[in-house]
């Protein structure tokens, strides 16, 4: 059985092309792109170790080992992090904080009033599986008519892999669900891994799954809207991280002028204020 190490190590040996490192083609090979020997000469490992990594075999890489694979898999900052967090899962460092640090519902006071001063801004808070726990005015206005905020209990995570109407709201579809299924690795909790397991994977189905365990880093680019009413959106989003909290505080500004003025427009015949979902 495979770890989260393991898996992300082989996904981005296989998306790398030998002659973008250098290395020569040898030919055809069993599987896409860079062969398991060259990967292990790279990091100045051998094979056979490289494979008990991959297989989940080895579970408790040094760190020397994990900044070497991912000097040779030429990993940006944020893979790097990435790597070293999903090594620190796989050996079960963070176990301890997992069983303590459930997806919180609970917004905290002076959060709150942070987004209450975010008014007419756009701004949500959500934890680390998607729950959205409270939000502006103008939010509500934005995704009004998309069905997100429709249910008692809303998430975001759930809303993109389970509505259809997700897939015409957010006009990269395949960009935002990517990086909702990545988000989930922020929140490796006994309590988020059972509803993940038990609720979410059944309804996501196996695009779900398979976006999981791939491990791509999402570039986060300006998020494009298509609201109901026809006005195209384009938003840049700040967030800041509640780590105590295990939770998020997000802004959404708008991208261009004439995405500040359709915002506007949306926002005017709202009369709604800050909501809190408990």
């Amino acid at each position: 059985m495979g770890t989260p190490l393991g898996d992300f190590v082989r996904a981005k040996r296989d998306s790398i092309q030998p002659e973008s490192l250098g290395l020569p083609d040898h030919g055809r090979r069993r599987s896409p792109g860079l062969r398991r020997s060259d990967l292990a000469t790279r990091a100045g490992i051998s094979v056979e170790y490289l494979t008990r990594i991959e297989q989940g075999r080895d579970r408790n890489p040094s760190i020397a080992v994990v900044n070497a694979l991912a000097d040779a898999l030429s990993l940006d900052p944020t893979e790097r992090n990435h790597l070293r967090y999903l090594a620190k899962i796989t050996g079960g460092e963070c176990s301890a904080h997992a069983r303590s640090a459930p997806a919180r519902r609970d917004v905290r006071t002076s959060v709150l009033r942070t987004l209450r001063l975010l008014e007419p801004g756009i701004a949500i808070v959500t934890n680390r599986v998607g729950d959205i726990l409270a939000h502006t005015s103008a939010f509500e206005s934005v995704t009004s008519g998309t069905g997100l905020l429709d249910t008692d209990a809303p998430n975001l995570t759930r809303y993109v892999f389970t509505d259809s109407r997700a897939r015409a709201f957010f006009a990269d579809w395949d960009d935002v669900a990517d990086e909702q299924a990545f988000d989930l690795w922020l929140g490796p909790s006994v309590e988020n891994s059972e509803w993940i397991t038990a609720e979410l994977a059944p309804i996501a189905g196996a695009d779900f799954t398979r976006r999981l365990n791939r491990h791509v880093v999402p570039q986060r680019g300006a998020l494009r809207l298509n609201h109901p009413s026809g006005c195209e959106l384009r938003l840049v989003r700040e967030t800041l991280d509640l780590s105590s909290d295990a939770q998020q505080l997000v802004v959404f500004l708008p991208a261009d002028e004439g995405t500040a003025l359709a915002v506007e427009q949306l926002r005017r015949p709202s009369q709604g204020h800050l909501r809190v979902i408990s």
